[in-house]
């Protein structure tokens, strides 16, 4: 199952005025650097290459964006947290992130990618308060199961679980780009959010 069928690049943009006069919802995608973000939209999107991989975490600087079926944006963030840059382009980006949270945020369902191997991240909590603080839409994807002995992902997914969604688990998906697992429910919620994005 995917998002959509025809998905097509449109651009860079390192600031949300760039795009601002396009009336659709935004699928945006949010996570720390290396949490595999990219292998979970080329998976959702069913393209090898869409959004590209790379060894080398912090590649995507700035916001790319595509069109899905002319129905929504897709939205790929700046990961956070590893990529080596200077102090002064992570200030620039947490500011063109910022802004355009705050300005876009009645069309967002943003889906935010936390590392199942992990516990919580402080850097991902303080970026999940702010989500909370906008009042954006979110889902929560807890990526790489497949690296973990089932004993160990229960117990991780637990923590996870009670951490960032503790009174609506609907809103936590389990996946795994590299097998497929969980990819047909965390699609299947995305679009149900979209068209109630649609329909407001």
């Amino acid at each position: 199952m995917h998002i959509g069928k025809n998905i097509t690049f449109i651009k860079s943009a390192p600031n949300y005025g760039e795009f601002r006069d396009i009336p659709l919802p935004h699928l945006v995608f949010a996570g720390r650097s290396n949490v595999g973000k990219s292998s979970l939209i080329n998976k959702i999107a069913g393209r090898k290459q869409l959004a590209k991989v790379s060894g080398t975490p912090g590649k995507t600087r700035l916001l790319n964006l595509f069109n899905v079926d002319d129905s929504f944006l897709l939205v790929d963030l700046p990961g956070y947290g590893y990529a080596k840059v200077s102090k002064q382009m992570k200030t620039d980006w947490h500011k063109m992130i910022d802004r355009y949270l705050m300005e876009a945020a009645d069309r967002i369902l943003l889906v935010f990618l936390v590392d199942s191997r992990h516990e919580p991240q402080k850097k991902d909590l303080e970026l999940f308060d702010y989500i909370h603080q906008l009042g954006l839409r979110f889902l929560i994807a807890s990526t790489k199961i497949d690296k973990l002995s089932k004993n160990q992902l229960a117990k991780n997914l637990a923590i996870l679980k009670n951490t960032y969604t503790p009174s609506d688990h609907n809103r936590f998906f389990p996946v795994s780009s590299r097998t497929g697992d969980g990819i047909g429910p965390l699609v299947e919620q995305i679009l149900n959010e979209i068209k109630s994005i649609q329909g407001e």
